[in-house]
């Protein structure tokens, strides 16, 4: 099967045309190594997951960097960090652009490394999983229950597998691996009931005591055992948007995985019957709905803008994208058919924030028609895209 064109190739090319090394991190199998050798097809390719290479890399930095005149794609460069202060003078003394192409799955190790050593060097990108755009352009449409159930990271989709026993191998890799490689954690028990009720806690406030108290560990333990989450790219909060005017607003982020499949497997789902019945299913939806829109932004290059509103009457708006003063709400709903319901939280927001919504606002949902009410676009979950793109000349999207 020929390789499936990602979204943020562009993006890769004018970055490499401007910068003297280009990092890509992302979550492990999000296709970083294969989209850098792709795009850059002419690099030699190092693999520092490799004993031997990476050994050749942490003993002389210098002789392995010497191997490469005309620069090279180095992936999962978390695992020689050292490796990027050497880096540094080399690049500032060829003064060529695209010279290096960096990968990393671990978002602290990495981002600290280079801020260290190649600030103002490097250009930084985050490539997440498969978005529902790039499965569209090689596969059959598949229902919302399938993308809930498999999720979106690639190697699924291009290995046909079975989400079950492929996501069972993601979690118990991230387990044993990637895990231990970032911190020691004495009880692996007590951490997979931690990871397991991040899961069962998807689109609500993020209560850290809790969290604690429920998986017997103390309040600053699970502290920073979500951030040892957000580092690996399984998890990510979404924060609360509030203006000084107002001190009604909660404070407290929202939770959400990178791939919903992933969460999914961790509730224990094991097929789309049992989906289509659980009680977290909208919860999983509007999951993979923010996740789509974290991905559109990251494809563009850019950082997240995205909040949520809710304030201490319980009056709330699932997403909202902010740029400056401008903003555009967005309900997500995983009805199939549009109830009046569905535009309360939206148009409570338009009375709150009358002065800010040059685009009006938005509502996605799980039925399959799209439609234009007064001030609010409807779109069914494979049309997203369209209303983002729709976005560009007031919300900088």
């Amino acid at each position: 099967m020929p390789l499936i064109d990602r979204t943020i190739e562009p993006v890769l090319r004018t970055l490499a045309g401007q910068y003297p090394v280009v990092t890509i991190t992302g979550p492990r199998q999000s296709g970083k190594t294969t989209l850098s050798r792709k795009v850059f097809p002419d690099k030699p390719y190092a693999n520092l997951e490799a004993p031997d290479v990476r050994q050749f890399a942490l003993d002389d930095p210098r002789g392995f960097l010497a191997q490469y005149p005309q620069g090279a794609v180095l992936d999962e460069i978390q695992r020689a960090p050292d490796l990027v202060s050497y880096l540094q003078p080399l690049v500032d003394e060829d003064r060529r652009e695209g010279l290096f192409i960096l990968t990393g799955s671990q978002q602290f190790e990495v981002s600290h490394t280079i801020s260290q050593s190649l600030a103002g060097r490097t250009a930084l990108v985050k490539l997440l999983p498969f978005s529902v755009v790039e499965i569209q352009s090689s596969f059959p449409l598949p229902p919302i229950d399938q993308l809930l159930y498999h999720g979106f990271y690639p190697r699924l989709w291009d290995k046909h597998l079975d989400p079950t026993q492929a996501l069972g191998d993601y979690y118990q890799t991230y387990i044993e691996r990637d895990l231990r490689q970032l911190v020691a954690i004495k009880d692996l028990n007590l951490f997979q009931r931690f990871i397991q009720l991040c899961a069962g806690r998807i689109g609500q406030l993020l209560n850290v005591s809790s969290l604690a108290n429920d998986t017997g560990i103390s309040h600053t333990t699970a502290a920073n055992w979500i951030s040892l989450l957000e580092a690996s790219y399984i998890v990510f909060q979404l924060q609360p948007y509030f203006r000084n005017i107002s001190k009604r607003l909660v404070k407290s982020p929202k939770l959400y995985f990178y791939d919903v499949g992933l969460a999914t497997f961790l509730l224990g789902i094991e097929n789309e019957k049992q989906l289509s019945r659980d009680p977290l299913r909208g919860n999983l939806f509007e999951n993979m709905v923010i996740a789509e829109v974290l991905k559109y932004r990251f494809n563009l290059g850019k950082r997240s803008n995205l909040f949520f509103y809710r304030d201490s009457k319980g009056h709330e708006v699932d997403l909202l994208l902010a740029e400056g003063p401008d903003l555009f709400p967005i309900e997500i709903k995983a009805g199939m058919t549009v109830t009046r319901d569905f535009f309360k939280g939206l148009a409570y927001f338009a009375r709150v924030f009358p002065h800010n919504l040059p685009r009006g606002s938005g509502l996605v949902y799980g039925g399959e028609d799209a439609q234009k009410r007064s001030d609010v676009t409807v779109v069914p979950f494979y049309r997203l895209y369209e209303l983002l793109r729709k976005l560009g000349t007031s919300i900088n999207i």
